[in-house]
């Protein structure tokens, strides 16, 4: 464990400026207020906070940082206040000090709520001073690094995969790479022992047989670039176990497949001679076709830049090259660490608007779009932990996102609005589907409508955070929407079977009654099915309950025919609110009927479906609806067709171009038997109403390779 003059005097080393005063009364402080306090490994535990202001001290932090470091555990596990901490040490550190705190002492449902909190309280504080999350990641390096004295296997577990799935995609963000391999292989160590430990005793058997090759290259590289003129430091590190495990399994290979398990970094002078480098580099070697990438003239998202190259050396091995100039070295290394050393005050202020911090903005807008902690958790996770694809808008900005993103991905990063109103992509100069997978390099224009709207197809394709979020953000607000409309529909004919006047004063007695904070609650109450119309024209006329009940029981006429209060079902998002049950395939022209299931909102019957047999004893669960067709702009649905054809050539292609010759088009086809001379098979059909699918079926009985044919029913 640092003592006290060794921390100090470490800080003191690069920031010559550093308040030596606070440092030491922050150490004392820590000491003082965990007093006895142990760990699992049996060290007091102000030991835990001091190495953590040592591992922040190691990436020469400021003395602010170093004193949240000392501090960081106070207010959560002891006595001490943040009025304390305001109060002896300032402001800032109170407020870095809350930012790292986390909420143990909230008593929450379940473990991954209180995971989620304490994720959205870290992002919310961290995109205010980054510095929150530099703190947070040398706390958990530290804990990582003594994971071994935990007791709890299944404690050690959680912890881990929250670092592998968290912690070290967080500090890949912010470019602090060693610290991001340290912490994935520490994690890697408890999740998959065995699989770590076979790596490490393949690492140990190569260096046996081959001894060590990086001081030979190493020499070799640096002898061949000094011949050029280039002045260069040749750097040569081993991957981590986690890191060649990973890359076993993403290609699918064997150990002894790998050929770069050893990476090199030449550090140069500018950014001339870096290209430079990569010249003679590639003269004095074959460079590996498709292995080369400019991280230069395409910066990473978290600021990293380097050129990457790999090629075969004299040894017969493949060497992977990383060609930086010092500066682009210290943030490949220490990332937005290396921004905040003593000195650089203005250029901290300019970073905090730049492009490296977009990705902290767009986890901002998750987390107001999110409708739970959980939620934002889920799409954070997905906003990080995922390799990326760099795409263009057509005025050449980069937008950097995950793999397997769409044009509707692509939209959300550019703006939020940008991905509301999108209703297409024209990529490379051609019109694209909005589920198609981009690639690197794609430039990406996106097609936009004043009147769209996100789908909640959208959620089934897109592969980033924000994206989802904003989708189901809008798929809650369009629902609650058509629940409120559907079951204000549903009580104002309940009140009006029932002869009562539905008044404000008669739907906030009945608010009262039942629990609901205002008529719109109620309304959405309602039309989900958590609350029946009866419910409601009981709690607000009590004496108007037995008219009311006879009065539905009458209300749907089983003859078919529409009712007086039928509810027309036009306008309602099928989906939301509504939808057609897939026992029967309703469409416009069928005699129809409602039925409430409660949380799940109304499904639409034909008046003939098998189904409803199950409700005849719960006639409260029964709305009488009716269609509402508009001629000019006619829905799409889709009917149900069950066809037995003649086993011949052409048959199927027959019937498909009769189908699309009557203006039907087929959405779904199944076989469900087969024999030597016919076959028999469902077909879902695109029609407008049911006038249409029975002219459909019409045609197809008048050919003479269909012997059977009638609308499907279940």
């Amino acid at each position: 464990m640092l003592r006290q003059f060794e921390l100090v005097e470490r800080v003191r080393g690069y920031d010559t400026a550093a308040d030596e005063d606070a440092l030491n009364r922050a150490y004392v402080f820590a000491m003082m207020a965990h007093g006895t306090q142990t760990r699992a490994s049996g060290d007091p535990y102000y030991s835990h906070p001091v190495e953590v202001a040592g591992i922040l001290a190691d990436m020469k932090l400021d003395a602010s940082s170093i004193i949240t470091g000392l501090l960081h555990d106070t207010v959560e596990d002891t006595d001490t206040t943040l009025e304390e901490i305001s109060g002896q040490f300032g402001p800032q550190i109170a407020q870095l000090v809350d930012g790292v705190t986390k909420l143990s002492r909230i008593e929450l449902q379940s473990e991954n709520t209180r995971q989620a909190e304490n994720f959205r309280k870290l992002f919310l504080a961290m995109s205010e001073d980054i510095r929150v999350l530099l703190v947070k990641l040398a706390d958990r390096l530290h804990n990582m690094r003594t994971l071994q004295f935990v007791k709890k296997p299944e404690k050690r577990l959680r912890i881990a995969h929250e670092t592998m799935e968290i912690y070290a995609p967080l500090a890949e963000r912010i470019g602090m790479q060693s610290l991001k391999d340290e912490l994935e292989d520490l994690a890697f160590r408890e999740i998959n022992p065995s699989a770590r430990g076979s790596v490490v005793e393949r690492l140990r058997y190569l260096h046996e047989e081959g001894g060590n090759i990086i001081p030979r290259v190493v020499e070799r590289m640096s002898e061949t670039l000094s011949e050029a003129d280039v002045t260069v430091e040749v750097l040569g590190r081993e991957k981590r176990p986690y890191s060649i495990w990973r890359k076993m399994q993403r290609k699918n290979v064997t150990f002894e497949q790998l050929s770069d398990i050893v990476a090199f970094r030449v550090v140069v002078e500018t950014v001339t001679d870096c290209y430079r480098a990569l010249g003679v580099i590639h003269s004095a070697w074959p460079m590996v076709p498709g292995r080369f990438k400019d991280y230069i003239s395409t910066p990473k998202p978290n600021g990293y830049r380097s050129l990457h190259t790999t090629v075969y050396a004299p040894e017969h091995q493949r060497l992977e090259i990383q060609i930086r100039t010092r500066q682009m070295h210290e943030i490949a290394e220490f990332g937005v660490a290396a921004h905040w050393g003593y000195g650089v005050g203005e250029e901290r202020a300019a970073l905090s608007d730049g492009r490296q911090y977009r990705w902290v903005r767009e986890l901002l807008e998750i987390l107001d779009h999110a409708s739970d902690p959980e939620e934002f958790l889920e799409h954070t996770k997905l906003e990080m932990f995922q390799d990326q694809v760099f795409c263009f808008t057509p005025k050449g900005d980069l937008i950097s996102l995950p793999r397997g993103a769409t044009p509707v991905d692509f939209a959300y990063a550019v703006h939020t609005n940008v991905g509301d109103t999108c209703v297409g992509a024209k990529i490379n100069g051609q019109i694209n589907q909005l589920r198609t997978i981009l690639q690197n390099g794609d430039q990406v224009e996106i097609v936009r409508s004043s009147v769209a709207a996100p789908s909640p197809i959208w959620e089934q394709f897109v592969a980033t955070g924000k994206a989802r979020s904003r989708i189901r953000r809008f798929v809650r607000v369009k629902e609650r929407d058509e629940y409120v409309r559907l079951g204000e529909a549903i009580l104002e004919r309940a009140f009006a079977q029932a002869r009562c006047e539905m008044s404000k004063k008669a739907l906030k007695h009945a608010c009262g009654a039942l629990g609901q904070r205002m008529a719109d609650d109620l309304f959405e109450a309602v039309g989900r099915g958590d609350v029946t119309s009866m419910q409601v024209v009981g709690a607000a006329y009590p004496e108007a309950v037995g008219a009311g009940e006879a009065a539905v029981a009458r209300a749907i006429p089983r003859d078919g025919s529409a009712g007086d209060h039928a509810i027309p079902i036009r306008g309602l998002i099928p989906g939301m609110a509504v939808h057609f049950a897939v026992c029967c395939h309703p469409l416009p022209g069928d005699r129809i009927v409602g039925i409430v299931t409660s949380g799940k909102g109304v499904a639409i019957h034909t008046i003939g479906c098998d189904t409803l047999q199950q409700f005849e004893e719960t006639p409260e669960r029964w709305i009488d609806v009716s269609w509402s067709v508009d001629d000019e702009t006619p829905e799409v649905h889709v009917g149900r067709v069950d066809i037995v054809v003649v086993n011949e050539p052409g048959a199927l292609g027959t019937i498909t171009t009769l189908i699309g010759r009557n203006n039907g088009n087929i959405s779904n086809l199944k076989f469900t038997n087969r024999a030597t001379d016919f076959f028999e098979m469902t077909i879902d059909v695109e029609v407008r109403d049911v006038r249409h699918l029975t002219n459909i079926i019409a045609a197809l009985r008048a050919n003479p390779s269909v012997t059977d044919i009638e609308r499907a029913k279940l």
